[in-house]
């Protein structure tokens, strides 16, 4: 049975400075430019894209809701009742797509759960895009978020992923915090066994991209800045 509410639509946005539309199809201005209705990481940078896509639009007619660490459950319930009264909601990444590595998930299962329509837009994902770009198993890969950040601990989780690559033959997935990229590229060339194949793929769709695959032997040759720029790394033992 049909309702009348609006729908929830999950917006990317781009992975860097780069101008919208080079990287997103032309739907995604057209859906920005037809809603009010935002939830958002950051505000700030959330009307920054919105003017940037869509310059025309208002900025004082937008309804900014903030999803960050510092929202609670019970306000984040809120923020798709909008949809109930027949009026559709963006959910807005903050970069690349929503509910990927990034904040949102709880509020798509909501409007599942209350009818609402949840309606994805093609964008870019980091990790998708590296995962094409590495030639590794992208017939089965796992996507593992944040390595921990206790040096011993790290060590066991990389040894441990390993592990499972080699058994299910699956490439692991997983990404830093910008500023320790270096430190983590160095641990992973001493943690991987030398034949291990280990992706590293950084600015993804910026004019400085990379990404390069190599066994961890052949690494260890090669000498390359990760400091502070965006980054997937994904290995695979084979």
């Amino acid at each position: 049975m049909q309702n009348n509410f609006g729908n929830l639509i999950l917006i990317p946005t781009t992975l860097g400075p780069n101008e919208p539309l080079e990287v997103l199809p032309i739907s995604v201005k057209k859906n920005v430019e037809n809603l009010n209705f935002f939830i958002v990481e950051n505000e700030k940078s959330a009307r920054s894209f919105i003017k940037k896509i869509a310059p025309r639009k208002s900025q004082a007619s937008l309804r900014i809701f903030v999803l960050d660490k510092y929202t609670s459950e019970f306000e984040s319930k809120s923020f798709i009742d909008p949809c109930f009264k027949g009026i559709s909601v963006g959910l807005l990444s903050e970069a690349g797509v929503p509910a990927i590595a990034d904040p949102g998930a709880n509020v798509v299962m909501l409007a599942h759960l209350k009818r609402v329509r949840v309606v994805p837009l093609v964008g870019p994902s980091s990790i998708i895009l590296a995962m094409m770009g590495s030639g590794l198993n992208g017939q089965n890969f796992a996507f593992n978020g944040y390595l921990p950040i206790e040096k011993v601990e790290r060590k066991k989780k990389i040894k441990e992923l390993e592990k499972n690559s080699k058994q299910q033959n699956q490439s692991q997935i997983f990404i830093e915090t910008p500023y320790r990229n270096q430190k983590l590229f160095d641990e992973l060339k001493k943690a991987l066994t030398p034949s291990t194949y280990l992706c590293v793929a950084v600015d993804l769709t910026l004019p400085t991209e990379y990404i390069k695959t190599l066994t961890v032997t052949d690494w260890k040759t090669e000498n390359i800045d990760l400091h502070k720029r965006p980054c997937i790394f994904i290995f695979h033992k084979y």
